[in-house]
């Protein structure tokens, strides 16, 4: 990779993205209680990018090696904190606008100092019935280091003005994991309303009621704060049994780590803030965000906004794999390709669920990144077990933020059977596969999945994701020794169809672009239209940029990270990149080339970052039933004719919306529900 090469730094293309998210906040055409909603998401996202992204970018400037390369990383700390600022700026205001849309629909969220008095005679009981036996605080204006702090909750930094006038401080974690967030009270007399107070508030109303058999108190004032840390985990990459102890083990490390940020009340005391400070052994590096009153703003993802009206329509996802007819039998009349949520999930649970009580069907394998809570998918493969079927289940303990559920589910299923297979030395399988073993006529049939998302009933309503169940036979036997690898990692795998990372899927893709960049420098066709969740691996966007070069033309869809830069002139001239945020997040990996007219479409679990192509085990599989190419061609058109919630991504990432060009609106995600439910109709 030569060092004139464009790229945009992937963490600010990463606050880009949450830009996006922020825009459907301000949006006001959007619901208001799905803009509530957003402001949990933006806010959510923006935990996650502190314990990842910035974590690995201090860790570098801190232990960077040469003066040039600890400035840039400094530079760059520098760079995100003054871009979360703005963004936290704009945040606070679509925060305060979203409050005052649902007063105007009668739902209120309210101060604990504008309470009428049965309001407050309510809050006062709920707090002494409900809060008070919850609270432990602690005083951290001793000598004594700060206990452990929880990045997962918010806490009160307290200042007491005692009636000697001396003052003392205190911490207080806020019991958000015990009591919900946001309390509904009564109405004022004689209105017909929702009313709304946030927990933090219930405690501020009742603060001096904490203290009062401790100390006298004068005054007493709370501003909440909460950290950040460290979200990465010291494990040995030896994958055997006792990985379990290791990664829980990892796991409370986790719960120690350094801090990398903490966002607080912009009205906290100086004194008290350089005391919290001082408490947490914050550094040089560390990124410190004033706010508002509110932190830990996730939790409005979980608003308890009843009203239909005020929420997107709820989407009728349309039927798949019926049950009033064999799983198996609809198979062999044909392979389906579905695409969620505007497909029936139900039809991977059928698929398992009948192989599960199916005589003939003598074994599952299957591997689990992220499951639902209460996951039937799990619950299909115990009873599996308890028919008789051999089941093998490959767990991926790694998958950050759901390792400990992971070790719970391994648990679970070792417990009841299963073969669990946890995860493999040196790579993170992230492949959605299934694998069913049937005996027909005396020889052995595979019944396969193959997808780009997790098998996940609850996300699977809200992610947009490619499903291929298939009675294939080279695939199947493809997805079987997929399956083998895992089990006996030692020897190289070969396959007739699908496509593996780490092995062989970046040479296949360098060699599909390369064949595009062959076409046009001969004067023939050429094009490339890809669909991915990031686009940062240099490699790729090394050879896009060549491609540009020779004249191919590039299409890109892009949800998240893209460190192309477009309209670059002679570098990306024939490069054009949107992405879209809208009701459903967009998950889908599609790889499409236009191959001399003879079109090559694959899906994938695997997007265009280095870690997807060179440190987990992806499978990427091409799409060779005519119809379900037409289908998945159909639907990308659709979402690149967006002109409502599409952004451009241009070279300084701005957002711009498209110009609409006197074109016909098209809001793709409700176009593609037609059209599929139309299809379905035919």
């Amino acid at each position: 990779m030569s060092n004139d090469v464009p790229l945009f730094p992937k963490e600010l293309s990463w606050l880009s993205f949450n830009e996006r998210v922020l825009q459907e906040v301000e949006d006001e055409s959007v619901p208001v209680i799905e803009r509530v909603h957003f402001l949990g998401i933006f806010s959510n996202n923006l935990d996650e990018f502190f314990r990842v992204h910035v974590a690995a970018v201090r860790r570098l400037a801190a232990f960077s090696v040469g003066g040039e390369k600890k400035e840039y990383y400094s530079n760059l700390l520098q760079s995100i904190n003054n871009r979360v600022l703005r963004l936290q700026l704009r945040y606070a205001k679509a925060y305060n606008k979203a409050l005052k849309d649902l007063a105007k629909h009668d739902i209120h969220v309210v101060r604990e100092t504008s309470l009428s008095d049965n309001q407050r005679q309510f809050v006062e009981s709920y707090f002494h019935r409900e809060v008070l036996p919850e609270l432990e605080p602690f005083f951290i204006d001793g000598r004594k280091p700060m206990p452990l702090i929880n990045e997962t909750s918010i806490y009160f930094a307290i200042a007491l003005e005692l009636d000697d006038g001396t003052e003392r401080y205190v911490a207080m974690e806020i019991p958000t994991d015990t009591l919900p967030r946001f309390v509904e009270i009564p109405p004022r007399e004689g209105k017909r309303e929702k009313v709304y107070i946030v927990l933090d508030n219930i405690i501020r109303g009742c603060l001096k009621e904490i203290f009062r058999h401790v100390v006298p108190i004068a005054k007493a004032s709370a501003y909440t704060f909460k950290i950040s840390r460290d979200a990465e985990l010291e494990l040995s990459e030896e994958v055997t049994q006792n990985i379990l102890d290791r990664m829980e083990r990892s796991l409370k490390k986790r719960k120690r780590a350094d801090p990398v940020r903490m966002a607080y009340d912009g009205d906290m005391p100086e004194a008290l803030l350089e005391l919290v400070k001082k408490k947490l052994k914050m550094g040089r590096y560390d990124t410190y965000t004033p706010g508002g009153r509110y932190h830990n703003s996730k939790d409005l993802m979980k608003f308890p906004g009843e009203s239909a009206r005020l929420r997107y329509k709820r989407l009728t996802p349309l039927p798949a794999l019926p049950k009033n007819e064999s799983v198996f039998s609809q198979l062999c009349a044909g392979d389906r390709l579905y695409y969620y949520p505007y497909y029936d999930f139900h039809a991977i649970v059928n698929f398992l669920a009948s192989a599960a009580l199916d005589p003939q069907v003598k074994e599952i394998r299957i591997n689990l990144y992220r499951v639902a809570k209460n996951s039937r998918v799990v619950a299909a493969l115990v009873n599996a077990v308890r028919n008789n079927k051999k089941v093998t289940a490959v767990v991926e303990l790694r998958a950050r933020f759901d390792e400990k559920a992971n070790i719970h589910w391994s648990h679970e299923l070792s417990d009841a059977g299963v073969n669990v297979v946890y995860g493999m030395p040196n790579l993170k399988v992230h492949c959605k596969l299934i694998s069913v073993l049937r005996r027909e006529d005396g020889k052995d049939r595979f019944y396969s999945h193959l997808g780009t998302g997790n098998f996940n009933e609850n996300t699977a309503k809200v992610y947009c994701d490619f499903s291929l169940l298939t009675n294939n036979q080279e695939l199947g036997r493809d997805v079987y020794n997929v399956f083998e690898f895992m089990q006996a990692p030692r020897k190289r795998p070969s396959f007739k169809r699908i496509i593996t990372s780490p092995f062989f899927y970046r040479d296949a893709i360098t060699a599909a672009i390369d064949r595009e960049i062959d076409a046009a420098q001969a004067g023939k066709k050429a094009a490339l239209f890809f669909k991915c969740n990031n686009l940062v691996d240099s490699q790729i966007i090394e050879q896009l940029y060549r491609a540009s070069a020779a004249g191919v033309k590039i299409r890109i869809i892009v949800r998240g990270m893209c460190a192309l830069v477009c309209e670059t002139p002679g570098v990306s001239d024939n490069i054009r990149i949107i992405s879209l945020v809208d009701k459903y997040l967009e998950h889908a990996r599609v790889y499409i080339f236009h191959n001399g007219g003879d079109e090559l479409m694959w899906l994938s679990s695997a997007d265009l970052m280095k870690r997807n192509l060179d440190q987990r085990v992806e499978v990427t599989f091409p799409l060779m039933n005519p119809e379900h190419q037409a289908t998945v061609r159909k639907i990308m058109e659709l979402q690149w004719s967006d002109n409502q919630k599409a952004r451009l991504i241009d070279a300084k990432q701005t957002n711009s919306k498209l110009a609409n060009g006197g074109r016909k609106g098209c809001r793709s995600q409700d176009a593609i529900y037609r059209f599929l439910k139309q299809r379905e109709a035919e």
